[in-house]
């Protein structure tokens, strides 16, 4: 979902998968200028020595809920040089909440168990959970502590994490989510690639790219 877009609350039609087989006999995928870009300057990785996988995303974006479960599927086959990290963004103020319950979520060592449950919580139940009311529902049904959750959310070591994603959009000069982003160079998402699983397999060639000594 781009800033325009989730400007006109508008939804853009599902991106269909290749058809099975199509991933196996066809050419390469990841084509510069078109199904990704090249930063012209590179972002430092988090970890020297691996290639590192970034995706954006909101828990408030539709494309993002949908994407989550094969991007999920794929990393857990990711290879040990890959180092993967998620990375939330907020367009405007309401959309903050988001990004500080996946930090304090993170910092609590809960977000491999309760990704998905998020997702579902804003996109099949409904719930707010940018407001006390949704955030408590939520945490209840989740076996979370409430009062734990919020201080993290409100705490130093989330407040930092905000400024860091804040200066990761700006160095990468993303318009939209989801996006994946390589090793600190390359950018592609579901939109670009056309499709999910295709995104995927650019991420995944372009891995085997920055295993090359200066790709």
């Amino acid at each position: 979902m781009n800033r325009r877009e989730f400007a006109a609350g508008l939804a853009a039609a599902p991106l269909l998968p290749l058809a099975p087989g199509a991933v196996a006999q066809s050419a390469a995928l990841a084509v510069e200028g078109r199904t990704y870009k090249r930063l012209s300057q590179g972002v430092p990785v988090a970890v020297p020595g691996k290639i590192e996988v970034i995706e954006f995303f909101g828990y408030w974006c539709p494309h993002c809920n949908d994407f989550e479960p094969k991007l999920e599927a794929w990393v857990k086959k990711l290879p040990k040089d890959v180092n993967f990290r998620r990375m939330p963004v907020a367009w405007q103020a309401a959309q903050v909440p988001y990004q500080k319950l996946y930090f304090a979520l993170e910092t609590m060592g809960l977000v491999d168990s309760l990704q998905q449950k998020v997702f579902d919580a804003v996109h099949k139940q409904r719930l707010h959970l940018e407001v006390d009311a949704g955030l408590a529902a939520f945490a209840a049904a989740n076996g979370v502590d409430k009062a734990k959750l919020v201080d993290h959310m409100n705490g130093f070591t989330v407040a930092s994490k905000l400024r860091m994603a804040g200066q990761l959009w700006s160095a990468y000069d993303l318009d939209g989510v989801p996006a994946l982003t390589v090793n600190g160079r390359y950018v592609t998402s579901p939109a670009t690639a056309n499709g999910e699983d295709q995104a995927l397999r650019v991420v995944d060639e372009l891995i085997q790219k920055s295993r090359s000594p200066g790709t």
